[in-house]
This record gives C-alpha cells, structure tokens and sequence, in this order.
C-alpha cells in the first residue's frame, strides 16, 4: 500500500515553494498532500492560537484518510509543524507519527511570556511580525524579484530551484505590465505571527502522544535557541536530530531533507536517536 504524506508549510510559504521536496518523496514512493496556503480561506480565518487553522488541516487529514482509507504521516514545517501537532492529537485514530521540521514546540516560561505579550499588546516586541508587516511585496518583474531575494542572506542560501519555485509559484503577475506580487498577503503572516499559540502544554500534555513524534531542526536555528526545547524533548521521547542548516534548512538542502525525512517515516520516526544540542553560531 502507498504511503501517505500531509505536509504542512512554514509561514509566509506556500506548500509549492517546497515542490522539490514533494517531488523527491513522490519518488521514493509517497502520495503527498498539502494544503496550498494556511490562513487564506475565510472559513478558516487566524485568530488567536489558531484554532480554525488546527481545524483546516484537521479537515485535510481526515479528507484524505478517509478518502485513501489509510492513515497518514503529518510532516510540518515551521508554522506547518505546530499545526501538526495540535491537529494530530485531535484525530490520533487517523495519525500513523508527526515530524516537526524545526517546529520547536513553545512550552513551560515561555509560553506564558508569549500569554502576558498577547494580552498586554506588547506582542510585537517578540514577534517576527514587527518584520512581516513590512515586506516587500511587490516586483517590476520575476527577474526584479529573483534579485532582490538573492540580495537577502538567508535566501541567497537556498537551493536554487527552491528560490526559483518561491519566486514564479510563490508570487502572481499583477496588470499587465509584467508585475509580479507575492501570493502568500502580508497581513496574514502577520497575524499568524501575532496569534502564536500559547497552550501547546495544555493541548499536548507532557507526553508522549497516541502516536510517535519526531523533530529535525537547524544547527543555526535562532528559532530553536529563542523557544527551546524542553516541551519538544518531552513530546518526542527523545527523538531529535539536529542538521546543518539554519530554521530554512529545508529550502537550504531539500533533497538531503527529502531523504531524511523518508529514512525517519520508513521507520515509523524511531529507533529513539540521541538528541544534540544545537550549535553556537560561528562568529
């Protein structure tokens, strides 16, 4: 039977920017399945701690099980690896094992710093959305955007072909003057951003979860040292490997995170591999 593979994306890229990945796990002989853009159907709108977006891919999954009659892996990037989680735990019957690609899972203080910010409006002080309220999002043309992003230092890190994904499927052409504008809108990243959920612990428990968890993350991962990983620990067992890369790793080396990930769900996210502490920044 034909193993089956939801994956989720990291916010502010849609499911096609990882189309080199989804193409190398079609040929080792996953179906793959994903919802374009999280936060864009208005019947499942953000809001805080993203209880319709749990809800959308809720419905995706249980849309494919029953449709395949099979359960299924749910892989997540980023943003894509919390609504893993919180919709696994809600449909476990249906969840063969979730993978967390530097998804660091926001627990014990700092889920309750992230509460009190929320609540005293000072959440921009913590969030990447005092950035993402600011991007560009508009280009003369594809080539106009191309350079701009290679400009940039963590995108001029990737993998070419996943740049060039990001920049032709991840924008859209705006009149006819050869205009492209990025399809994922601003104002939903930033308020994904804004809305990070804070009851992980509550939903999530301490561990372990009705089926197994995994967690690959960055070596460089500021994300991983800003969160931590002390909920993560605990929800996976121990199951953490840590890789070359930085939060993005898997734009950096998709078709090494393609094969990594195929090696851990083959092996139903086990045996327990001994978890490494992430590397200090070189200077």
């Amino acid at each position: 039977m034909t193993p089956h593979l939801v994956f989720s994306h990291g916010n502010s890229f849609p499911a096609s920017t990882y189309r080199l990945l989804h193409d190398e796990w079609r040929a080792r002989g996953w179906q793959v399945h994903a919802i374009e853009k999280f936060g864009h159907d208005p019947a499942y709108p953000v809001s805080d701690n993203w209880p319709h977006l749990v809800q959308q891919l809720q419905d995706f999954t249980q849309s494919i099980a029953a449709q395949h009659a099979t359960q299924v892996y749910l892989v997540g990037h980023s943003l894509g690896g919390f609504l893993s989680a919180m919709a696994g735990v809600r449909i476990p019957h249906l969840v063969r094992g979730v993978l967390l690609l530097d998804a660091p899972l926001i627990g014990g203080w700092r889920a309750q710093l992230l509460r009190w910010a929320k609540r005293s409006g000072r959440m921009h002080a913590y969030s990447p959305g005092a950035i993402s309220q600011r991007r560009r999002v508009l280009w003369d043309s594809e080539d106009d955007a191309m350079a701009h992003f290679l400009d940039k230092g963590k995108f001029a890190r990737w993998h070419p072909e996943v740049l060039r994904d990001y920049v032709t499927l991840g924008t859209h052409a705006v009149g006819e003057g050869g205009q492209r504008a990025l399809s994922f809108d601003r104002d939903i990243e930033t308020a994904i951003y804004n809305h990070l959920p804070h009851v992980m612990p509550q939903l999530l428990g301490s561990g372990p979860l009705p089926f197994p968890v995994g967690f690959i993350g960055g070596e460089q991962s500021k994300e991983v040292r800003k969160v931590g990983l002390g909920l993560t620990r605990r929800i996976t067992q121990g199951r953490i490997q840590m890789v070359k890369g930085s939060h993005l790793f898997p734009m950096e080396s998709p078709l090494e995170t393609a094969a990594l990930v195929d090696e851990w769900l083959k092996a139903d996210l086990g045996p327990i591999r001994p978890s490494t502490p992430p590397s200090r920044p070189k200077r």
